[in-house]
């Protein structure tokens, strides 16, 4: 099996295989936010933190409903989606020609078609897609718990430099 590796654009780095970091449990924690501070508490003093890893336990996909879905949705949603591509091109077009005092209306113009086009299709896609999917919702990975896992010949002095270095 060939390794995986991330190519850096700023230097090389080793393959890294695809796996679960072993060694010592450092300590668990209910919440990301919590183990991202120990871990920042550990940079800050000067601890080599390239030695840890944060292990998620237990991830659930958790979908939250926001609300139904109605064509006035879809359409205010296309619209908002295909302004936003209207002006980018707008811009970009605006940007790379010959400059002219009808630039802005340029601009608006593109911005306005680009709704259009977006409320279209908008439209559309929810037309096809209703029976199957008539509600917004946003999707999250959650973890049940986060543990830091250390190096286990830097255990102890990981929990020195935390003892040195309370929260603040």
């Amino acid at each position: 099996m060939k390794p995986v590796s991330n190519p850096s654009a700023f230097g090389r780095r080793a393959p890294v295989l695809p796996s679960i970091p072993k060694g010592d449990v450092l300590g668990t924690y209910d919440t990301y936010l919590e183990a991202q501070g120990v871990v920042d508490r550990l940079a800050k003093a000067d601890f080599e933190v390239a030695k840890l890893a944060i292990v998620g336990n237990d991830l659930k996909t958790v979908e939250r409903v926001t609300g139904k879905l109605t064509y006035g949705r879809a359409a205010l949603a296309g619209a908002a989606s295909g302004a936003w591509l209207g002006l980018f091109f707008g811009l970009v077009l605006t940007i790379f020609s010959t400059p002219s005092p009808q630039a802005f209306g340029f601009v608006g113009a593109a911005v306005l078609i680009g709704a259009g086009f977006g409320v279209i299709f908008g439209i559309v896609t929810y037309a096809v897609n209703r029976r199957r999917r008539d509600f917004t919702s946003t999707h999250q990975v959650l973890a049940s718990n986060y543990q830091i896992i250390i190096d286990p010949e830097l255990t102890a002095k990981a929990q020195m430099t935390l003892q040195a270095h309370p929260e603040q």
